[in-house]
């Protein structure tokens, strides 16, 4: 049986009044959780001579109760489901249905009526008449991730690798940290739906979700910072997942409005490298911030630092159901729970990340970048780019930074201001900071300050990491410029 179903079960015999879900206009007991799942299933079910087997569900909803009890229904039913993110274009949406074989669609209702209604939202089921791809046995939910290049992969993970990991943070974690969990990012998300959703109830702590304009992120990508911080304050979070760029905003509205934030207890932070020198300046604002690392293919989380084990400069130490390794600098997974891409092969044995990194003697693993992302400069030094744009965002000044040199003999950067129109001379004193923390060969010598970064024009990945090929051909005149002095 699913750990999560039995968990919400035995918390609904043992302490039935305690809220296991909430938003802003209804809460449900976990015996209420309990009963609704069963519901839904029940209503599902009359689909169910059009789910053919091992083929998914494609779900396309915004946050909500309606999405956290529609994904436990399809746990409990055993169908498959495709969570389908909003940021996804119309042909990427497409593509993922199509790549993964969805037999059916469920989304929000036109109207007030549906063919469902989960927690007061109607939803509209539409069958496809896709044809059936090979999935891997097992397949409990396909994750599509989007790359550098290309269109996004289909990781087909297990209900129980998925539910090893939240298993495995409410261990390392420990359960007395379990309260109010805020989401910030999408459930369709791999990250927010198992070590957020998964590991609340596993825990025993309430799911409280609300939609993104309550809570600043109508635009994710420019969130309203006053907004965001209000509402973490108002609704009493005790613990958040963040992606770093949305941690730099949050700490910016604090530092110029002096909100704090005193019942957040763990604000879990990952998806790309985190500056030390941010995690230092989040402690002086009172942010409990845990550093973390993991990928779709490992079913979210490999690494946490947590409250009980925390080194700065690392990820955290392994999540105590894996077995991590260095192989010639690169990180390779034992035991993740992968079996592979949506109409691909079956797979076994590790995963190889392409991430370089190393294990201390304490057993913490350290990040140093994406081993396919590395710069040989001129002088054939190797530089992570991904090192020095940490200590260039760190800086107040910078919202975004690409590093770009391949083959050069001095690092170039994309710099986009915090504010636009800002003071060159301020941006130029943030790099000299910034490079500051770096040894000569790593330092950005070079910079072009340019307007942000924009995903419609594929600049960006569809979780907001650059297209670095994108980039540096957009702004081939400005690499092979010779001076600092001519565009900087």
């Amino acid at each position: 049986m699913s750990r999560v179903l039995a968990a919400i079960a035995q918390r609904a015999r043992l302490n039935e009044g305690s809220i296991a879900l909430s938003d802003h206009r209804m809460s449900l007991t976990y015996g209420g959780l309990e009963t609704a799942i069963e519901s839904a299933a029940r209503e599902l079910f009359q689909w169910a001579p059009l789910v053919r087997p091992g083929s998914p569900l494609a779900i396309r909803l915004p946050n909500g109760p309606a999405w956290v009890i529609l994904d436990l229904a399809l746990v409990r039913l055993g169908w498959a489901s495709l969570p389908l993110p909003g940021f996804f274009t119309d042909d990427q949406r497409r593509h993922a249905m199509a790549d993964a074989g969805a037999c059916l669609l469920i989304e929000l209702a036109d109207g007030a009526e549906g063919d469902l209604t989960l927690a007061e939202t109607p939803l509209r089921v539409t069958p496809l008449a896709l044809p059936a791809r090979a999935l891997p046995n097992g397949t409990a939910k396909i994750t599509y991730t989007s790359g550098s290049t290309g269109q996004p992969k289909g990781v087909c993970l297990s209900r129980e690798h998925m539910e090893a990991v939240a298993a495995s943070l409410v261990e390392s974690i420990g359960a007395d940290y379990a309260g109010l969990h805020l989401p910030l990012l999408p459930l369709s998300i791999l990250l927010e739906n198992v070590a957020g959703l998964y590991t609340t109830l596993l825990a025993g702590g309430r799911y409280h979700i609300l939609p993104s304009d309550r809570l600043g992120l109508a635009d994710p990508f420019r969130p309203d910072l006053p907004r965001l911080a209000g509402a973490i304050a108002e609704n009493h979070a005790n613990s958040l997942i963040l992606v770093p760029e949305l941690l730099r905003a949050l700490m910016m509205v604090m530092t110029f409005t002096g909100v704090r934030l005193p019942e957040l207890k763990l604000v879990a932070v990952g998806g790309a490298k985190v500056s030390p020198s941010l995690l230092a300046r989040a402690d002086e604002l009172g942010l409990p911030v845990y550093e973390g690392y993991g990928l779709s293919e490992c079913a979210s989380v490999v690494a946490l630092n947590t409250p009980a084990a925390r080194k700065a400069g690392t990820v955290g130490r392994p999540l105590p159901h894996l077995r991590t390794r260095i192989e010639d600098g690169e990180i390779v997974v034992e035991d993740s729970g992968f079996l592979g891409y949506a109409g691909g092969q079956a797979r076994q044995g590790p995963v190889f990340t392409g991430d370089l990194g190393e294990i201390d003697q304490d057993g913490f693993l350290s990040i140093s970048g994406r081993r396919a992302n590395t710069i040989i400069t001129a002088y054939g030094r190797n530089v992570s780019p991904e090192w020095v744009e940490s200590e260039l965002t760190a800086q107040p000044e910078i919202r975004q930074a690409v590093v770009l040199g391949e083959a050069q003999a001095e690092l170039s950067a994309l710099i986009v201001p915090l504010i636009p129109g800002m003071d060159e001379a301020a941006i130029a004193a943030a790099i000299t900071r910034a490079n500051a923390n770096l040894p000569p060969y790593a330092q950005v010598r070079r910079w072009l300050i340019r307007d942000a970064f924009d995903a419609a024009a594929g600049e960006l990945t569809n979780n907001g990491r650059p297209r670095r090929s994108v980039l540096g051909a957009r702004h081939r005149d400005f690499m092979e410029a010779s001076t600092t002095g001519d565009l900087a």
